[in-house]
């Protein structure tokens, strides 16, 4: 009995001895935890600096998941604020702007000290840079300007460098050029005294490319300033082997080549650009998947079970000591259980965790790649059926313009107007669904250039006066008298809108009134914010249908489709329109009493005017007695086309030959001597683009005009790197044909390379 009472006394004594080693183990572990997130965040730069990005994602994965059952909130927000660093330099901007939230929240959450200030301040950095990646430009601005004023604060230059060009990157993006410059300038000697080698490679590679865009000063001196500037990043660039900077440097020196004519070095850089920027997105991609792989719930888990050990912990020191020896034991036994059922679980869950991501990445792989195939097709379709659609269209609209010359009896010329009207809304049809397809692609970019607002209305209001008075409608204007004449925005995309709604109103109203109001509703230096209303007193819009009525091909009702007619595109292209200019529609209505569509933007006021006196050349300034006598070449494979061309070239008196095909056009060239060259693009044998490049290669002087059915906005450097020096896309009007053909003529003195 007494041996069995020391062996019960040794089993609690041996047991207090157990708990107390194990308090010791774990403050060490503690110890040893915080050593190893470092360790790992070491691992995580050093294999940064070498461009191992695999590496650095899973060392900051690693020490991210150590840090979860860390009290220490700063050193939890740097390494969350590591790896939105590493994301954004692997262009994963969605991971990126997570983790740099989830930096921030940590950061604001801990007691003010100048280690928050400073940390806070590089967050709020990083954070406007990511923003510039994914367009959010208002809301960059305010994170970058914050991040400045706390670095002003702290008397931090080394900071203040990189808040300044993340400013000059954001007024790039915006196509603020100067500004930008400006930026760019201000930073190179603060990154320089900081020995920050990267961002001054990216500062003076950013400001060539600003220098190339820059529309203001001598051409000349912009396009060596440069050079100049492209020389500095690609000394530094090499130096370091910054892999990224230098594929962009490739395509800066594309541009350069194509400013000085120099298309064979200009394509050769751009074809550089584009094979080092898809190499180097394999190896992003590849880091990334990796990193994704390597991420699981387990930190989560961790954390629980050791709030639930701190949990028993507290109790257990609450027990009396002469309770001790039981309660110690039945805790053991109860967290021994729990550590192993958790474990146990864990890894069950994991293992799901992980078939299941597998499984599901398979699925979004196949998904992607069946949506980006669908995608092609439907681009490819368009293509395809733009021109075919195209090229008949411009055999009615030029046959009927032909015939309206010929002084037709009046009754034909009734039938004539009408044919003209149903080509170009055909035209319209086309027009809209290319521009709908483009903004949900998002391959429309929005222009900064100075422009009179009460001009631009009253444009859009005389080219609808027609529409409003066939229904007899009366289209007045109300404009706040207070908006600066001059602002800076794209007017062209402005008057599409305003257009689209204008005559959205008209269609749906008989006998009644459609007012335009512009109002000022605030103004704060340089710039002021606008609120227009399209009001009209037409047949309205359900409550039911006001939901719907911005989707693509979405109309009223079916009665009002076959009342008024229309394709439902018009509001959806002015909805996205709006949303690429940070701005939303409204819309109040109420069935037979009429609706208001409304919206409220914002616009830089401009220092200086610059408008554009002939926006899309709606006035053509053609001399037409000095076309007289010229000589034109019209290559063309379609004989209707062939003819409608040539009839309407020597109506202007001018001389005409065709040619067939693109073998026959360089042919006739070398024996004839021409003014102009008017080359379609897609022919039998040899393409249009080919047979340019070849008249190039013995003319550099002839101005050849491609007049083609293809949709050409996405290819247009194609098109001037072939050598062709302007594009008339078909069916034309015929102002915009001679003007073209005017002014080409006028800049031949202009040599095509150097």
């Amino acid at each position: 009995m007494q041996k069995a009472l020391l062996t019960h006394k040794h089993i609690a004594l041996l047991l207090m001895l157990f708990l107390m080693f194990a308090s010791v183990i774990g403050q060490e572990q503690k110890k040893d935890t915080i050593a190893l997130i470092k360790e790992n965040r070491e691992q995580a730069e050093n294999a940064m600096f070498k461009q191992d990005f695999e590496t650095a994602i899973l060392s900051l994965n690693e020490a991210n998941k150590l840090a979860l059952n860390s009290n220490d909130a700063l050193l939890k927000s740097d390494i969350r604020y590591r790896i939105a660093e590493l994301h954004y330099y692997l262009q994963n901007f969605q991971k990126a702007s997570e983790e740099i939230d989830k930096s921030i929240t940590l950061i604001e959450a801990l007691e003010d000290d100048t280690n928050k200030e400073i940390e806070i301040a590089k967050a709020y950095t990083l954070k406007g840079l990511i923003l510039i990646k994914t367009r959010d430009y208002v809301n960059s601005e305010t994170y970058l300007k914050d991040a400045y004023k706390k670095f002003i604060q702290l008397n931090d230059e080394a900071g203040q460098s990189h808040v300044i060009l993340g400013l000059g990157l954001l007024e790039l993006q915006k196509k603020n050029y100067k500004s930008a410059i400006n930026y760019f300038d201000a930073t190179i000697p603060l990154l320089q005294a900081n020995k920050f080698t990267y961002e001054e490679a990216e500062a003076h590679l950013r400001k060539a490319e600003a220098f190339l865009n820059l529309n203001s000063g001598n051409q000349s001196t912009n396009l060596n300033k440069a050079k100049a500037s492209l020389s500095k990043a690609l000394t530094i660039i090499d130096t370091n082997s910054f892999s990224k900077l230098k594929a962009d440097s490739y395509k800066v020196t594309s541009y350069i080549a194509l400013k000085e004519n120099n298309y064979q070095k200009s394509e050769e850089n751009l074809d550089l650009y584009e094979a080092k920027s898809e190499e180097l997105y394999k190896i992003y991609m590849d880091a990334v998947s990796k990193g994704v792989d390597a991420e699981s719930s387990i930190g989560d888990l961790n954390e629980i079970i050791a709030t639930q050990k701190d949990d028993l912990d507290k109790k257990q020191k609450s027990i009396k000591f002469t309770q001790m020896t039981t309660g110690l034991s039945i805790a053991l036994i109860v967290i021994l259980s729990l550590l192993t059922l958790s474990l146990y679980k864990n890894n069950n869950l994991r293992a799901k965790a992980n078939d299941l991501l597998k499984d599901k990445n398979t699925e979004l792989q196949l998904a992607k790649e069946k949506a980006e195939k669908a995608s092609l097709a439907k681009a490819q379709f368009l293509s395809t059926i733009t021109h075919e659609l195209r090229t008949p269209l411009y055999a009615v609209t030029g046959l009927t313009h032909l015939l309206l010359e010929e002084n037709p009896k009046e009754h034909q010329k009734e039938h004539l107007n009408s044919l003209k009207f149903s080509g170009e809304y055909l035209l319209s049809l086309i027009n809209n669904i290319l521009d709908l397809n483009k903004l949900e692609a998002n391959k429309v970019e929005l222009e900064q250039t100075t422009f009179s607002l009460q001009k631009r209305i009253n444009d859009v209001l005389v080219a609808l006066k027609k529409s409003a008075d066939d229904k007899k409608n009366k289209l007045q204007l109300e404009f706040d008298e207070t908006i600066p004449d001059k602002l800076v925005g794209d007017p062209l995309k402005l008057s599409q809108v305003l257009i689209n709604l204008i005559g959205n109103s008209l269609k749906f109203t008989q006998n009644g009134e459609v007012t335009v109001r512009v109002q000022s509703m605030e103004q704060k230096k340089n710039k002021v914010q606008l609120h227009f209303e399209i009001e009209d007193n037409g047949v309205g819009i359900s409550r039911k249908k006001q939901k719907s009525i911005f989707e693509t091909f979405s109309q009223g009702s079916l009665q009002i489709n076959r009342k008024f007619g229309g394709t439902g595109l018009g509001l959806s292209i002015v909805k996205n329109l709006l949303e690429l200019m940070n701005s939303k529609i409204n819309l109040e209505s109420q069935l037979g009493k009429g609706s208001k569509f409304w919206f409220n933007l914002t616009l830089s006021v401009s220092e200086e005017y610059q408008e554009n006196d002939n926006p899309r050349n709606i006035i053509y300034d053609v001399d037409y007695v000095a076309l007289e006598n010229k000589s034109v070449l019209v290559v063309e494979d379609n004989k209707i086309n062939q003819m409608i061309t040539k009839k309407i070239l020597e109506k202007n008196h001018m001389k005409c030959m065709v040619a067939d095909n693109g073998m026959d056009a360089i042919k006739i060239f070398q024996e004839n001597k021409f003014d102009v060259i008017l080359m379609d693009i897609h022919m039998p044998g040899i393409s249009g683009i080919e047979a340019t490049q070849k008249i190039r290669d013995f003319d550099k002087q002839i101005p050849i005009i491609a007049l083609t059915a293809v949709t050409v906005d996405e290819n247009l450097d194609d098109f001037y790197r072939a050598g062709f020096n302007d594009i008339i896309p078909k069916p034309f009007k015929t102002e915009e044909f001679f003007e073209k053909i005017y002014r080409s003529i006028e800049n031949k003195k202009l040599p095509v390379d150097s």
